[in-house]
């Protein structure tokens, strides 16, 4: 009769979501997958769509570290040649030659 009565507990304890001391130690451990994927979530706040897929695709599978620097160097890149380009005092069709020219140097 204890065990019956003990099954029950558990079982209406589960039902309604009441965590188990036992239960929730095994809910906490995460596994590496689960950190990364918990870490690439939290990174990829704010894109949305392909970007965001794409993002993911990266993160997940460990290339995220050679994806941002690409990224990185491609601000630079254009944080240069708008610099470059506010120099020259550079607007309009000439300034947009200018840029794509100097981008893709």
């Amino acid at each position: 009769m204890k065990k019956l009565l003990a099954i029950a507990s558990i079982a209406v304890a589960a039902q309604f979501g009441f965590a188990l001391p036992a239960f929730a130690a095994a809910e906490k451990a995460a596994t590496p997958q689960q950190q990364r994927m918990r870490d690439c979530n939290k990174e990829a706040e704010g894109l949305k769509g392909q970007e965001r897929k794409d993002f993911m695709k990266q993160c997940l599978s460990g290339k995220q570290a050679a994806a941002k620097e690409a990224r990185s160097a491609q601000r630079e890149k254009m944080k240069a040649c708008n610099a470059e380009a506010g120099e020259k005092k550079l607007k309009g069709d000439a300034r947009k030659k200018f840029m794509s020219e100097c981008l893709s140097n």
